[in-house]
């Protein structure tokens, strides 16, 4: 564990990487991070990565560069893969650090502040903050009361093996993270930052959690359907079935797909005998399909696009 600093020559240096796809709410995720509480001594620079074939978002960040109380840099990485902006954020930064936030969300006042108290007391590679998602009046009851849109990590015995980008502090002086980048081929399916952090655990770095580093974010009205839900589990599980194989690969394969097979039995019986519970079905129902994507994934099964896919103008192509 590196000792926490309690004096600095000099200005820790400090980024923060939005990837963007022709999202509305870019403007206002900046907006958010002008209103940061920057601990002292503490330089920061916004970079944001247009994965935009044409590059939408270059003007509005033009605009802003000189309202905003940081240096905001701008970079066109036009692949519609979502690997590359953030393989981008992490070649374009020189900072100590670099904190990753998703275009739609908004930062709390304290956000950076409490990652890198977290980065500090515990020494760790990585720090996770929580997501909390908003729901709009448009949501099904059963949706915004199981709150299932939010993210935060899971431990498993006392330790945090894997991670997401949308609200997270890197050390990037960390011999960890050292050439570390996010998988090209996962950059349409998803999963890239599953599987970043996973071999990031693997390697022994350490991944802690802030829990007073709280984002918000908006959930759009197309992510409010079951099916969207149910096609993020299975690609969930897809992403956990191939990574078993990939970070153990001396472990039998078929007792593996007989426990995620019994494991989604389970749910499925749960989900009917919750049936006129709509929360509860749901929950059961949407596990047992990752269940099932992590079976189609222990036996190699290609796991499905979500990112890169057209969509009409003003939406963001890529499902974060």
């Amino acid at each position: 564990m590196n000792a926490p600093r309690t004096q600095r020559s000099k200005p820790r240096r400090v980024d923060i990487g939005v990837c963007t796809f022709r999202r509305a709410e870019l403007e206002h995720t900046l907006r958010s991070l002008a209103a940061l509480s920057i601990p002292a001594n503490t330089v920061l620079r916004v970079i944001v990565a247009d994965n935009d074939v044409e590059p939408s978002a270059r003007s509005l960040v033009y605009a802003l560069a000189g309202e905003l109380p940081f240096e905001l840099a701008y970079v066109h990485c036009p692949a519609a893969n979502i690997s590359l902006a953030r393989n981008t954020c992490l070649e374009s930064g020189g900072g100590d650090f670099l904190a990753f936030i998703d275009d739609d969300s908004t930062a709390s006042p304290e956000w950076l502040a409490e990652l890198l108290k977290i980065a500090d007391t515990t020494g760790a590679d990585a720090v996770l903050g929580p997501v909390q998602a908003v729901y709009g009046p448009g949501a099904p009851d059963w949706m915004s009361q199981g709150d299932f849109h939010s993210t935060k990590p899971i431990f498993v015995n006392g330790e945090i093996h894997t991670g997401y980008s949308g609200n997270v502090l890197l050390r990037r002086t960390s011999p960890k993270l050292a050439g570390r980048r996010f998988n090209l081929a996962r950059g349409r399916s998803g999963g890239e930052d599953t599987e970043y952090f996973a071999r990031l655990h693997q390697a022994g770095g350490r991944i802690a959690f802030a829990p007073s580093a709280l984002v918000v974010e908006p959930v759009p009205a197309e992510r409010t359907e079951l099916s969207w839900l149910m096609k993020r589990r299975f690609r969930a599980g897809q992403t956990h079935g191939r990574l078993l194989t990939e970070l153990q690969p001396n472990r039998a394969v078929w007792p593996r797909v007989g426990l995620a097979a019994a494991k989604a039995a389970y749910c499925f019986v749960a989900a009917g005998a919750n049936a006129i519970f709509a929360d509860r079905r749901n929950r059961f129902a949407l596990r047992g399909v990752m269940h099932v994507g992590a079976v189609s994934g222990l036996l190699g099964a290609q796991e499905i696009k979500q990112y890169g896919e057209r969509q009409t103008a003003g939406k963001r192509g890529n499902a974060a």
